[in-house]
């Protein structure tokens, strides 16, 4: 059985250690296809790729660990507080990166049952990408609590926790863009609630 419409694309963003991959993760778990633009990030880079090759001709092979693989540590550094730099990589990798999730969404819209696709930008602000998702998602919590979670995950102090938060969009740019809002700031229950209920929703959007 062929489908009369493509699936209903909801893009899901938040700042760093918001609990992004916690909600795609529950959405997933209900069934419904998860694009992930941070894994295709990796993908577009892999090892004989031309998205690789691009990287390295634009930044220099000291970008490559000792496997020929990219050091996505040392990338980070060479960019982090250059602007043209990060400019030029966006360039590289952002044509790449879209095309791979349209492709993706596609290949998940070909089952008819299939009624929304979740697709994780967590740039989505700061990058301008996916304007024609059909909605947007996102994933709330304080900036305290990003910055206690963020130095619990990664290890870092709070000086480097606050220089991660502050290199994203606001908690404000990001709520003015958002059609719903999940708020993360409580139980892991609470959170299950949340999804269940937006799956709900968005099922009924996509019939």
């Amino acid at each position: 059985m062929s489908r009369d419409v493509p699936p209903r694309v909801i893009a899901l963003t938040g700042g760093i250690a918001s609990g992004k991959t916690a909600v795609s993760d529950r959405f997933a778990a209900l069934g419904v296809p998860v694009v992930d633009t941070d894994l295709l990030a990796r993908d577009v880079v892999a090892p004989g790729t031309p998205g690789l090759d691009d990287v390295v001709e634009a930044f220099g092979a000291e970008l490559l660990d000792e496997t020929g693989a990219l050091d996505r540590r040392a990338l980070r550094e060479r960019i982090f507080g250059d602007a043209d730099a990060r400019r030029r990589l966006e360039s590289l990798l952002h044509p790449r990166i879209v095309q791979a999730a349209r492709q993706a969404i596609e290949r998940a819209g070909s089952d008819p049952q299939v009624r929304y696709v979740v697709l994780v930008v967590p740039l989505l602000v700061e990058t301008g990408l996916f304007e024609d998702a059909d909605r947007v998602l996102v994933v709330d919590v304080p900036e305290t609590l990003q910055l206690e979670r963020l130095a619990a995950r990664d290890g870092v102090g709070v000086e480097q926790a606050r220089a991660a938060v502050a290199a994203q969009a606001t908690r404000e740019q990001r709520l003015a863009v958002a059609d719903d809002v999940i708020d993360n700031t409580g139980s892991l229950d609470a959170l299950d609630e949340e999804v269940e209920r937006l799956d709900r929703q968005y099922r009924a959007l996509g019939k």
